[in-house]
């Protein structure tokens, strides 16, 4: 729960760190990644792997789920997977039921520099592909004195 006194910490942050322009974005991240948190289930399960440098690799466990059931939306620094149909439990030929198939969202929020390269599912397995990308402008530099 954020209280009113930090909330105004959080609009005055330019006065507390005098030398920092521009960091007020990184308040409205972590509220973005706050409320996914809030909203997030335990399902389904996942992994997210670094893999060199500038590589990510998130692993998530879709056992029963198809290519077809899935969507993978990236919008405003959040990256959303979702079920879009649901399987009907009309099979009465299972004695046991313990592969979930309910519908789901799970996101992440993810850095104004990573790019999702693309997904792939795999055995049961989705794995999407993210990358940090470092432009050119971010890399250090020397200034030149005139």
């Amino acid at each position: 729960m954020v209280t009113s006194k930090a909330l105004s910490l959080f609009d005055n942050f330019n006065q507390l760190t005098p030398y920092a322009v521009g960091f007020d974005r990184v308040f409205d991240n972590l509220t973005r990644y706050v409320d996914n948190n809030a909203t997030s289930t335990g399902y389904p399960p996942y992994n997210i792997r670094k893999e060199g440098e500038y590589n990510y690799v998130i692993e998530m466990a879709l056992a029963g789920f198809a290519r077809e059931d899935l969507e993978i939306e990236v919008a405003d620094g959040v990256l959303t997977i979702r079920s879009v149909k649901e399987k009907s439990d009309d099979d009465v030929s299972n004695i046991y039921r313990g592969i979930s198939y309910r519908k789901f969202v799970r996101k992440f929020t993810i850095a104004d520099d990573i790019v999702v390269n693309g997904a792939k599912m795999e055995n049961g397995m989705l794995s999407v592909d993210l990358e940090r990308v470092v432009p050119e402008e971010k890399k250090p530099r020397l200034i030149e004195v005139k």
